[in-house]
């Protein structure tokens, strides 16, 4: 028997050749062997379409597993396919009708006279017995097969039979008997090369391929003419652009179900249990899943590699598994993954991988699989796969049917869902309140459920169940009675008006507790935190406290709160610097989770910090990102936060629709009765104020200022509700009504806020009595202070010098006013200090007040730190601006101030503007006044 291995191309001319010689009498058996999927069919019905047209009589026939018990019915197929006229058929057919064969005697008896009349009609013309797929035909019919080939030796018979490349243990007879005779040939159907591959995308292209696009077609298919057929006919956009994946469609399904069909019975079983178990199979695990043994799995492997399906034991293509488990039923697909978890397990496999299965399983009740759930998890949120933990969370709070740890269960998945999108979390919080309410959660998961309540605007809801839990004796425990303290600490912090209600006294931690080791320690210190810096005098031991809390703890399950409330009360405290440290620090850490809940909170601070220091265009950045990463329904009553910044960062840079937008976000009196709803308040009051509303603006402040005082919170760090109330006054002509504010401010006022006070004061005082609390307001904020208060002093300190008739001053003094709110971009601001000049770059306008003999004196490097620092900018951000170091920034002011004979930085401008320029002094505007606040 002579072996061939063609490409497909060259199949046809073979079996045209052997045709020829079967035409001159010399009888040819051809056994067309391959993969499933591999082009045998095509192959044969291309010859057998060019047979039949040469005038050759054509008898097929194709073989069916579902006709495989029925005697004789592949020869009855075969004699059925013969013209009508052929009357040895009919005989033929008789003989089967008329001797009905039952038994394997009866069977043989018939053969002689079925072969005859095949026989027999091959001497009027060529006779051609085509079968596909012979390897499901029935004993009966084989056994024709057999008898035939062995008499058409001498016959003018081409017979052409398809065959699996590893035919059914009981169809190798056949294989066998047909391989000894010498008139039979064996045409091996190898996967298509790449090389045709590219030829048969070049026919359906009109173009050549690109070499990337031919190798990916070829690995995705394997060579399967099937498969790549159907890949082809997928792309009914025509073929994608370079860099874009071929589509992978209905066609491309359909052709996987087929050529597993075509490879036998076991190739979809065993096709179907390597998808289910995916990465984690071995032929041994395999085999033990679907109950075979290991030889059949292993041989069953190998024709599915053949097949172009798989490659070293593993699918080529994802969309393949995803082909043959959507056609897999549902029910057997969960037992299969159930038994596949349970195999892992005891195999000692990773929780990770078991939870993979259990996840896809149908039911779970053993101890080990709620186990491996949640270990799953955790190994999960270690990789930073929050949607994985997530989905191992959920099936293991379903499954579990311990009260308790079903608590602790949806406590955590609470949490998960917190960090990603808050709404999604609400359903678990409702669901664990019954929980809550029996006294039935562990210390940690109660002080979570608290906060997350506080988060949802539902405090008096959450003050109920705790004063539930002190009645019904939950509150005995130590651990328990702490855990009480730190929430009634909670939401007195977040709710000032919910500290009326008795305070329990604090119990401490038992001994053996770790120090900052629990949650109710965390919130029980952020929340000292934030009321100690709202107290007045306690900004120090506040800042101390929230160092203390961030340097202890990390960010994690449910301790995002305590320290984005540490870092408020550093903020509420006057530390914005230490806050800011801390904040990026937080948010470096963000980088390496998927907690957009998490980033988004601390962007918010950071954008709140930024507005703090001047940096308009920097704190709307901030919140604008913080918005996107967390929409505004996802921050529930914490939303007044980013929205105060916001506002007020929109109306410093005279955006004021936008911000009015914002303002229509605003909730009930009830919601703005709170810490974060105090911030809303006082950002509307200056829009109020901005838009002329001034009235309204005076309200609100006043009103910011009554709550603040029966909060025992009149700190103005949190609003400093007197100078913007005294703003408002001034703007409505009563001076009197502003400096009685102000005096009383500058009475209480810490130093870390004096500098907003006196630059008030400032402004109600007159004559040359204005001038000393101005400089001192400008010297307090030249060493780190808000930079739009800085101009504002600047800017009334100049008129006052204009009052005074000091022109030459007054001018100097609104130009550096001019340059810092520019940097701001407050553009109001910048259109009182110096009408006409908004279109004027800063570095343009101050370029004409270095005179030529500064510029003689100074080096062209020292000019430009001398103009930066004559206009506010720090030494680092000189340094960041000029891309030198701080070191070489404080070199070059040093020289700079013995060359112009001055000592301090805010001499500098003076000094630089007291020479006529280059082209003269271009005289300037008197500045216009300065409002604010």
């Amino acid at each position: 028997m002579s072996a061939y291995s063609y490409e497909h191309e060259r199949g046809l001319s073979v079996l045209t050749q052997w045709y020829g010689s079967a035409r001159q009498g010399q009888g040819q058996v051809v056994l067309i062997s391959g993969a499933g999927g591999s082009g045998k069919t095509t192959l044969l019905a291309r010859f057998t379409d060019r047979a039949a047209a040469d005038d050759a009589l054509l008898l097929d026939a194709t073989g069916s597993a579902t006709e495989s018990g029925w005697t004789f019915g592949l020869v009855r197929k075969l004699l059925e396919s013969a013209p009508p006229s052929a009357g040895w058929a009919a005989r033929a057919l008789g003989l089967l009708d008329e001797a009905p064969a039952t038994t394997t005697e009866q069977q043989l008896a018939l053969l002689p006279g079925l072969t005859g009349t095949v026989l027999e009609a091959a001497r009027g013309r060529p006779v051609v017995v085509a079968v596909d797929d012979v390897h499901f035909g029935d004993g009966a019919s084989l056994q024709f097969l057999l008898h035939l080939a062995r008499r058409a030796r001498r016959a003018r018979v081409l017979m052409v039979l398809t065959q699996p490349g590893r035919p059914h243990h009981d169809q190798l007879g056949l294989r066998a008997e047909l391989g000894r005779q010498p008139h039979c040939h064996q045409l091996r159907l190898a996967p298509l090369s790449e090389e045709a591959v590219q030829r048969l995308l070049t026919e359906r292209l009109g173009a050549p391929p690109t070499a990337q696009l031919a190798a990916e077609t070829h690995a995705a298919t394997g060579g399967n003419p099937l498969l790549l057929r159907a890949l082809l006919e997928d792309q009914t956009d025509g073929i994608p652009p370079a860099g874009t994946p071929l589509r992978r469609g209905e066609s491309y399904a359909h052709a996987v179900q087929e050529s597993l069909h075509r490879m036998g019975p076991t190739a979809p079983v065993i096709a179907r249990g390597l998808a289910a178990l995916g990465e984690s199979a071995t032929p041994s695990l395999l085999a033990r899943l679907l109950g075979l043994s290991v030889t059949v799995v292993e041989q069953g492997l190998r024709d599915l590699d053949r097949g172009g399906l798989l490659t070293q034991g593993t699918f080529r293509d994802p969309a393949a598994v995803s082909a043959v488990l959507h056609a897999a039923p549902g029910p057997l697909l969960a037992e299969l993954h159930g038994r596949a978890a349970e195999l892992l397990h005891q195999d000692g496999a990773i929780a990770i991988e078991v939870a993979r299965h259990l996840l896809n399983s149908r039911t779970i009740s053993a101890p080990w699989a709620l186990q491996a759930l949640q270990e799953a998890a955790d190994y999960a949120l270690a990789m930073d796969d929050a949607e994985f933990a997530r989905r191992c969370l959920a099936r293991a709070a379903d499954a579990c049917e311990d009260p308790r740890t079903n608590a602790r269960l949806r406590t955590r998945l609470m949490n998960l869902l917190w960090q990603n999108d808050p709404t999604t979390a609400e359903g678990q919080l409702s669901a664990l309140l019954p929980r809550l309410a029996a006294g039935g959660l562990p210390p940690d998961d109660l002080v979570l459920c608290m906060t997350y309540l506080a988060w949802a605007k539902r405090q008096d809801q959450a003050m109920d169940l705790l004063d539930s839990l002190e009645r019904s004796g939950a509150a005995d425990q130590p651990r328990t009675r702490a855990a009480i303290t730190a929430c009634h600490r909670w939401m007195g912090m977040v709710n000032p008006g919910l500290r009326r209600r008795p305070m329990p006294q604090p119990v401490a931690a038992p001994a053996d507790e770790p120090l900052g080791g629990t949650l109710d320690v965390a919130h029980l210190h952020a929340a000292s935190a934030v009321l100690t810096a709202l107290s007045g005098p306690g900004a120090e031991e506040a800042a101390r406290q929230a160092v203390r809390l961030l340097q202890r703890y990390c960010l994690g399950d449910g301790y995002l709160q305590p320290l984005v409330y540490a870092l408020w009360s550093l903020v509420y405290a006057g530390r914005t610097d230490v806050a800011q440290h801390w904040c990026e620090r937080l948010l470096g850490e963000c980088t390496g989770h998927s907690a957009p809940a998490w980033q988004a909170a601390l962007t918010a601070v950071r954008g709140e910090i930024a507005l703090r220091q001047g940096d308009l265009p920097g704190a709307q950045r901030y919140i604008e990102s913080a918005l996107a990463l967390l929409p505004l329904a996802g921050w529930g009553l914490t939303a007044y936060y980013p929205l105060a910044t916001l506002i007020q960062a929109y109306t410093g840079r005279g955006r004021y629709e936008d911000a009015m937008r914002l303002l229509q976000h605003s909730g009930s009196q009830a919601h703005l009765q709170t810490l974060p709803g105090l911030h809303f308040r006082r950002a509307r009051g200056q829009w109020f104020m901005a838009t002329g509303r001034l009235h309204a603006a005076l309200e609100e402040f006043l009103a910011c200022g009554e709550s603040m005082g029966r909060w025992d919170m009149d700190v103005p760090e949190l609003v400093p509700w007197r100078l913007e109330a005294a703003n408002a006054w001034l703007a409505l002509g009563n001076q009197a009504k502003a400096a009685q504010l102000v005096e009383e401010q500058l009475r209480i006022s810490p130093h870390r806020a004096r500098a907003g006070t006196l630059r008030l004061l400032g402004s109600v005082r007159e004559g040359r009595a204005r001038i000393e609390p101005l400089q001192q307001a400008i010297a307090l904020l030249e060493d780190g202070g808000d930079r739009i208060q800085l101009a504002l002093a600047l800017g009334e300190l100049g008129r006052a010098h204009q009052e005074l008739g000091d022109i030459h001053e007054a001018r100097s003094l609104a130009r550096r006013a001019w340059h810092m709110a520019r940097i701001c971009e407050a553009e109001p601001l910048c259109r009182q200090l110096m009408p006409g000049h908004m279109d004027s770059e800063p570095e343009a306008a101050a370029t004409e007040a270095v005179m030529p003999k500064a510029a003689e004196e100074l080096t062209e490097a020292e000019s430009r730190v001398a103009m930066l620092a004559a206009h506010g900018h720090t030494n680092r951000q000189i340094a960041a601006r000029l891309y030198v170091t701080v070191s070489t920034v404080e070199q070059h002011l040093t020289r700079i101030y013995r060359k112009l004979n001055v000592q301090r930085r805010r001499d500098l401008a003076k000094s630089l503007a007291a020479r006529p320029g280059r082209n003269g002094y271009r005289e300037g505007r008197p500045t216009a006044g300065v409002g604010g606040g």
